[in-house]
C-alpha cells in the first residue's frame, strides 16, 4: 500500500465543500526546518485527493498542512492561513486529514 495523505474542507456555515483553497504539504527535516514535498487546491468538492507530488516522500515523520483561507473568505476572516501539523507513524496507512472551517473558528480530526 502507498502512503497518501488527502484532505477535505467544509464550510461549516454554508453547509458546502470549500473549494479553491490553496493547500501546502510540507515535512518537518530539522527542528524549524519545513520542506515543501506537495500543493494542491480544493476541488469543487473541497477535496485534494493526493497531497504529495512523490507518493515514495511519505515517510514516518511530522507534517504540516497549511491552507490559505484568505482566499476563500474574501473579506471579514479571523484566520489568514490555518495550519495542521500531525504526525505520520505507520506508512502503510492513509492519512486522510479533514477541516471544518468558519470565518472565526475551525476544527480538525483524523479521518479514514
Amino acid at each position: 500500500m502507498i502512503c497518501k495523505i488527502t484532505t477535505h474542507v467544509l464550510d461549516l456555515v454554508q453547509g458546502t465543500p470549500a473549494n479553491n483553497i490553496p493547500t501546502i504539504l510540507e515535512k518537518l527535516v530539522d527542528s524549524n526546518l519545513w520542506e515543501t514535498i506537495g500543493s494542491g487546491t480544493t476541488n469543487e468538492d473541497g477535496r485534494i485527493d493526493n497531497l504529495s507530488e512523490d507518493n515514495n516522500s511519505i515517510i514516518s515523520g511530522t507534517y504540516r498542512l497549511t491552507f490559505d483561507v484568505s482566499s476563500y473568505y474574501e473579506t471579514d476572516s479571523f484566520y489568514s492561513s490555518i495550519p495542521i501539523i500531525f504526525n505520520i507513524t505507520n506508512t502503510n496507512r492513509h492519512y486522510h486529514v479533514p477541516l471544518l472551517l468558519s470565518r472565526f473558528g475551525y476544527s480538525t480530526y483524523r479521518g479514514s
